[in-house]
């Protein structure tokens, strides 16, 4: 479990979060979502430790990070999964040197044996048979499954995405969510996702924080998001996924002058 007290952030003299309480459940999907500039993003960052607020905790399982020492941070690291927006895999290294890669730089065991667990987490995301293949030679869905599987490599007790459906279409997208869900609940892995994409807030949404203007606003899971009060959750939520159904109605079907140049 990761517990958010208090936490506050400003750049520039311009506070972006206020005060943020928030906890992350192991064992469950735990989804942040707000609009573009809310500060849903600079809350991840602070989590990972890329930024460091000016007041607050975040306790991983009780421990501190904003209290750690360069020693204890780095076991802390040992620890975490990250699944970057653009998978970002090494171009040069095969889809099981990727995935190796953390192995090597965190263990110290043979190489048999940091292969033999790539092959394991490739085979968990169903990619056995693409591990000779380069980052280049396959599509965008199976790149991210590589990097879901790298990010699962070290059995990490806490996983952080960062819009892990970025650039992929709706079926596949739907197909990482269940993915993230699966591997979340089967190793009772403490999920963070930060997410615009309201097709996953809707699908595997068990723990749902909303923020707004640096605030924490609502917190709820996929059922209960519907019925919300908080208006604008509502306006959030509805805006975006109606924004989602016409992307996907153009993409079937054309735009009007698309259309009518065609009947033409």
């Amino acid at each position: 479990m990761i517990e958010v007290k208090d936490l506050t952030k400003s750049f520039d003299g311009r506070t972006v979060l206020h005060g943020v309480n928030a906890t992350f459940e192991t064992g469950k999907t735990n989804l942040i979502i707000g609009q573009s500039g809310s500060g849903k993003t600079v809350l991840m960052k602070s989590l990972v430790g890329l930024i460091r607020p000016e007041e607050g905790q975040i306790l991983f399982d009780g421990r501190n990070l904003l209290t750690m020492k360069d020693e204890e941070i780095k076991n802390l690291r040992k620890e975490i999964g990250m699944l970057f927006q653009g998978s970002a895999l090494f171009d040069s290294e095969t889809v099981l040197g990727n995935v190796m890669f953390p192995l090597m730089m965190f263990t110290r065991t043979s190489r048999a044996e940091m292969r033999d667990r790539a092959m394991f987490c490739l085979e968990r995301v169903n990619l056995k048979g693409a591990e000779r293949k380069y980052p280049s030679e396959i599509s965008g869905g199976m790149q991210k499954r590589v990097a879901i599987a790298r990010a699962i490599a070290l059995n990490p007790k806490y996983l952080f995405c960062d819009e892990p459906n970025s650039g992929l279409d709706p079926k596949t997208s739907i197909l990482i969510d269940e993915l993230l869900s699966d591997i979340t609940h089967e190793y009772n892995i403490t999920t963070v996702i930060n997410t615009h994409d309201m097709n996953s807030v809707l699908g595997i949404g068990e723990n749902i924080i909303f923020i707004n203007k640096g605030h924490r606003e609502w917190v709820g899971d996929m059922t209960q998001i519907y019925n919300t009060s908080n208006q604008a959750l509502n306006d959030f939520v509805f805006a975006t996924r109606l924004f989602q159904e016409v992307r996907e109605y153009v993409a079937e079907h054309g735009t009007i002058e698309q259309r009518e140049k065609h009947n033409k």
